[in-house]
């Protein structure tokens, strides 16, 4: 509704005017038709043809500067057809003036006020829109993905039984890991998601783990 009522105040009163002024126009080159033998329908003929090549010729040049097809600044076919119904229609209207100044001028206001309203239109028709615009990502937006696990260092000797276990910087970056799974979720993470954060095997997830809960112990 406030679009609709945006576009009535703007383009209402340009539409009222063209109404208007086309009709006084039509009826004075109506008029001059029939003084000049144009008499029953072929007068309202004559009339028509006159307004409606007017409007047909506005807006091939608002088509023609869309499309690019108009390069030589004001001189086009559709330029040349508006000129000539543009004196046609002028003709017509000092043809039904009283032979005075003032006669003339108020004769030719409703030509004049008519192809103004229709020169606003064109003009707004062939304004630019604006294109939308592309979505701007904020760093929220952008899913982010899993960070790498530090490369693996050669592994330590455990001190009870001699087997090789996770390297410190390994036991490191998964102690973060955990601590932020931990402060997020309030539980402890588990081993499979350990193992999809880290990208590990099995195995040596349950070791990181084991590791990680035997430092936590109170010694």
């Amino acid at each position: 509704m406030r679009r609709l009522a945006s576009w009535l105040l703007d383009t209402g009163p340009v539409l009222v005017l063209a109404a208007i002024a086309g009709a006084g126009s039509f009826t004075h080159i109506r008029d001059t038709a029939t003084d000049h033998g144009q008499t029953g329908w072929m007068s309202w003929a004559v009339a028509v043809c006159v307004d409606l090549t007017c409007v047909m010729a506005a807006r091939e040049r608002q088509r023609d500067k869309k499309t690019g097809r108009q390069r030589n600044g004001w001189v086009s076919w559709p330029t040349l057809v508006l000129a000539g119904e543009i004196v046609l229609s002028l003709a017509a209207n000092l043809h039904q003036a009283e032979a005075t100044v003032w006669g003339w001028l108020t004769a030719a206001t409703p030509a004049g006020a008519f192809l103004i309203a229709v020169s606003m239109l064109e003009r707004r028709a062939a304004a630019p829109r604006p294109e939308p615009s592309a979505p701007v990502l904020t760093i929220d937006a952008v899913p982010s993905a899993p960070a790498p696990a530090p490369a693996l260092v050669p592994a330590v000797q455990d001190g009870q039984d001699g087997d090789p276990g996770p390297s410190p910087a390994l036991v490191d970056y998964a102690r973060r890991v955990a601590d932020e799974h931990q402060a997020k979720h309030g539980r402890p993470i588990t081993r499979d998601l350990l193992r999809a954060r880290l990208g590990v095997s099995n195995q040596l997830a349950s070791d990181l783990l084991r590791t990680l809960r035997t430092a936590s112990e109170p010694a």
